[in-house]
């Protein structure tokens, strides 16, 4: 069976129900949608290439200058535009964690170190990676929490990390895509200095993959220059320009998030312990777990999408990973599972 490269294929498959890509359940906020209709007489023109109005909306939401903010066509993109702009000679990574991050490193010839993070240990980072962080290094990218493992870089370590690069002159940056759903979370922003990058995107957040919106903070007005001027120009469309400014005005919709995503988060892990599969506790919106090889062949079969997680590095065809949904998806999941592994 071929791997997919990234959840939410769910184009490639007959899938009733996606536990493989991690959005957020409750599902874009309706007054987007209304939203981005409304403005639908924008699409016959070119959208603004600076995003102007949506950056001024991320800078009083994020409490970040304007100039210091680059919006783009999801995380995705900011990502490859970073690396072009930059483009280091060494870059340090984790494994497991996002591929996207190796891809991009790669497509401009950057030489590439991973550093090997502990199963025994529940994957999660430790100061012992401080050792790591060698002079001849240019870029440390990090998955905050970490993605597919779901687990937070303690604060403490955090700190230490952003000083040594700081000190060292290495670019940081951080991949927060998923700090959003985490309750009372330490951002990078805690210890932010010239040298750091931070990545943040709608798309997991408020449930909008299909408009593509992401957007990064930098430490200092000229690495935000820098970023902008690579890549293509017109990167955010209109709708999603709309989009992104209209939810940020959303007051509560966080916050029912992180109800829901911790209560369900908690269901899962119980019920995938009671039926004897081991899990990785995890901090964000997804579940790091082991299986039989084929149990994704098996659910796909029941119409249920979860992800193979063999082309981490480091993981093999019995690692897994479910979002975390509603409750009904999630006892749906779980009933499938129990069909799939004791018949």
């Amino acid at each position: 069976m071929t791997t997919e490269q990234h959840g939410g294929n769910i184009f490639a498959h007959s899938v009733q129900y996606d536990f493989s890509a991690n959005l957020n359940p409750l599902g874009l906020p309706e007054s987007v949608r209304q939203a981005v209709f409304a403005d639908s007489a924008l699409w016959a023109h070119y959208p603004d290439p600076y995003c102007t109005e949506l950056r001024k909306s991320l800078s009083e939401y994020e409490h970040c200058p304007p100039e210091q903010i680059i919006c783009g066509n999801g995380a995705d993109d900011l990502l490859y535009r970073i690396i072009q702009a930059f483009r280091p000679k060494r870059a340090l990574i984790c494994a497991p964690t996002f591929g996207e991050y190796q891809k991009a490193l790669a497509e401009h010839g950057c030489l590439i170190q991973e550093y090997p993070l502990d199963e025994k240990n529940y994957f999660l980072l430790t100061d012992a990676f401080l050792n790591a962080l060698t002079s001849d290094i240019d870029m440390l990218i990090l998955c905050h929490p970490n993605n597919p493992t779901g687990k937070c870089i303690p604060a403490e370590l955090l700190e230490k990390i952003a000083g040594i690069c700081y000190q060292k002159k290495m670019i940081l940056l951080c991949d927060e895509c998923f700090l959003d759903f985490i309750p009372n979370p330490v951002s990078i922003r805690n210890f932010m200095q010239e040298n750091i990058i931070i990545l943040k995107a709608f798309t997991k957040t408020y449930a909008m993959p299909g408009l593509r919106l992401g957007y990064a903070m930098t430490g200092c007005p000229e690495y935000a220059g820098k970023i902008q001027q690579a890549g293509q120009f017109w990167s955010v469309s209109a709708p999603a320009q709309t989009a992104g400014i209209a939810v940020l005005k959303e007051q509560h919709y966080l916050k029912d998030t992180l109800d829901l995503i911790q209560k369900e988060r908690q269901f899962l892990q119980k019920s995938l312990s009671e039926l004897h599969l081991k899990y990785y506790p995890s901090d964000a919106n997804f579940i790091l777990f082991r299986a039989e090889p084929d149990l994704k062949s098996k659910l796909l079969s029941e119409k249920i999408l979860i992800r193979d997680c063999s082309n981490y590095t480091g993981l093999d065809e019995t690692f897994y990973r479910i979002a975390v949904r509603n409750h009904t998806e999630n006892q749906v999941l779980i009933s499938a599972l129990r069909r799939c592994i004791h018949g």
